[in-house]
């Protein structure tokens, strides 16, 4: 089980310190940003990082570039930020780089969709002769989601499940997991909702029908390395995140896993 540091109270090494206090196995950074906080690759940061995930035992499971949903995954601007969390990523050791279609990313017209394939496409190879998986998350249709896979085209290139977002939008978390399995990203957010930001509820108290999208990644025996809540814990209210931990483990159990044993 793992949180999600731009969701936290705290960023850097002190997420790191409050992941291991209430006993999440692994944490995924952001990569930083105006607003966002520091960047990930200012100097000595990855090392600052990666000596305290050996101290604590919380693994590094993915970056972010939540930074692109600001200047728009398809603009100038993108490509340099691309590279660098590319970089980021692979100094940090981490299996997975994942990009947002939000905002100024947004796929919502046809020539958003060729434009977001097509830098996906050189960011998926980029990320593959690093040694990365490269995922979007989006809120696209299955069969959108599917053409987006089939135009990337590449074995390093995932989609990440986000456990509300597509709810947000209309689309059925279970239905999508039914068409998209195996193309989905091995770490999954567990969120509810609404709202988008601020008290968001509790896992399993809101609209977003977490029970049926965990049943149907169970029936779809999608593989699951880490399932990360992305609830917003951002006013520090510990006891959440302790509730919300405690409700994943008790319906993750017996979850299919990339690496046998139970999911982080």
């Amino acid at each position: 089980m793992a949180l999600a540091e731009w969701r936290l109270p705290v960023q850097g090494t002190e997420a790191l310190r409050l992941a291991r206090a209430v006993g999440a196995d692994g944490v995924q950074l952001d990569f930083g940003g105006p607003g966002r906080g520091e960047w990930l690759d200012t100097p000595g940061r990855v090392d600052a990082l990666r000596a305290e995930a050996q101290s604590t035992g919380v693994r590094l499971l993915a970056v972010a570039g939540n930074h692109l949903n600001d200047v728009g995954l398809t603009s100038r601007a993108a490509r340099p930020v691309l590279e660098r969390l590319l970089d980021a990523a692979a100094a940090l050791a981490v299996p997975l780089v994942f990009v947002p279609s939000f905002r100024r990313s947004a796929i919502d017209s046809a020539a958003a969709f060729d434009r977001t394939a097509e830098v996906l496409g050189w960011a998926a190879a980029d990320a593959a002769a690093r040694g990365l998986v490269l995922a979007s998350e989006n809120v696209l249709t299955g069969k959108q989601a599917r053409t987006l896979v089939e135009r990337v085209a590449s074995p390093a290139f995932r989609l990440v499940l986000d456990t509300f977002n597509p709810v947000e939008a209309g689309l059925s978390c279970r239905e999508l997991v039914a068409e998209l399995g195996e193309f989905l990203a091995d770490q999954v957010h567990l969120k509810d909702g609404p709202p988008a930001v601020g008290a968001t509820p509790p896992l399993g108290t809101g609209t977003g029908r977490l029970d049926d999208t965990l049943e149907a990644l169970r029936e779809q025996q999608v593989p699951v390395r880490a399932l990360v809540l992305e609830n917003d814990y951002r006013d520090g209210d510990r006891a959440r995140m302790l509730a919300d931990l405690h409700w994943a483990r008790q319906r993750t159990r017996s979850f299919v896993t990339t690496r046998g044993g139970n999911e982080g």
